[in-house]
């Protein structure tokens, strides 16, 4: 007989990977609208109204509004510190998708990074085995830690993107991005316990306003992050490693989700944040040398380019 944990499980586990699935496809197809607008400045939502009148843009937010709703599906089952590790199985999808609508073969060493990626976290969730699943902010918790350090994180990467050129902007968006869309998926989780209460009890409630606030804020930079960087999959490594990881720290420090915590199994997760690190890095430097080697390939997708622009 199956638990009932079992059976959250076997409904959450599916939904967040089919999620993913679809946020991969929404990633591939964005990244690649985005290079057949112009360059704007950063924030700037211009982007989205020239954006708009892609079909291969409408498509990525049919998958997007696909993958969120998935996603919350999963959150209402399971915890964050399973449903978010799941996630990052959309930088597979992404990169064999994005490939493929470049009409370029699936380069070996970039395969390698992501798979390296999708394992560290693997292991991170193996070693970590969450528990609990509280769909709420558990009180007698200190929040103003961890939330004067995601804010401070979001603040300089957003200094950095707008203050440099080149790499380092793009690693500055994907952390903000990856940041603000690791704190909507824990404010997402709250609005979906109270969704399971009635569908207007999130309306009588800040969080969902706050989703609604810090969601399209991530959204709109994540479009910046794709139309800034040539290649998809380093910028993505770093956003959907960053998510999970903002989601776990959300749910041990605001939810009460607890994780293993011995001197043992924190070595296997600083191990594992490494191994993550280590994907990200090949990533990255495999493809600033693609970019090195293969000058000029994106620029028929580039019409025109504001001043300012990287």
């Amino acid at each position: 007989m199956v638990s009932s944990t079992g059976t959250s499980l076997l409904l959450a586990v599916p939904a967040a990977v089919v999620g993913a699935a679809s946020m991969g496809l929404a990633s591939a197809a964005q990244a690649r609208a985005t290079k057949e607008v112009a360059v704007g400045k950063i924030l700037d939502p211009g982007l989205l109204r020239g954006l708009a009148h892609r079909p291969l843009w409408l498509i990525g937010m049919i998958a997007t509004g696909a993958g969120l709703a998935l996603q919350l599906v999963a959150l209402a089952f399971a915890p964050l510190l399973v449903v978010q590790p799941l996630l990052i199985t959309s930088l597979m999808f992404a990169g064999v998708i994005s490939a493929r609508l470049e009409r370029r073969p699936l380069d070996g060493v970039m395969v390698t990074g992501s798979l390296i990626c999708v394992a560290g976290l693997a292991a991170f969730l193996l070693v970590a085995r969450p528990s609990g699943n509280a769909d709420s902010f558990t009180i007698g918790t200190q929040p103003l830690p961890l939330a004067i350090a995601l804010a401070v994180l979001t603040v300089v990467a957003l200094v950095v993107a707008l203050l440099v050129h080149g790499s380092a902007r793009v690693l500055g968006l994907a952390v903000a991005t990856g940041v603000l869309y690791g704190v909507t998926a824990g404010l997402m989780k709250v609005v979906a316990g109270q969704a399971r209460s009635g569908l207007a009890e999130p309306f009588q409630h800040w969080t969902l306003y706050l989703v609604c606030l810090v969601g399209p804020l991530g959204f709109l930079l994540s479009q910046n992050t794709f139309q800034q960087g040539r290649f998809l999959t380093p910028a993505l490594a770093v956003i959907t490693a960053l998510d999970p990881l903002v989601g776990v720290a959300i749910g041990v420090w605001w939810m009460g989700e607890t994780a293993a915590s011995g001197p043992g199994a924190l070595a296997g997760e600083a191990i594992a944040g490494a191994v993550i690190i280590v994907g990200i890095v090949l990533l990255s430097s495999r493809a600033a040398h693609l970019d090195h080697t293969q000058p000029g390939q994106d620029t028929r997708f580039r019409p025109q380019q504001s001043k300012g622009a990287a």
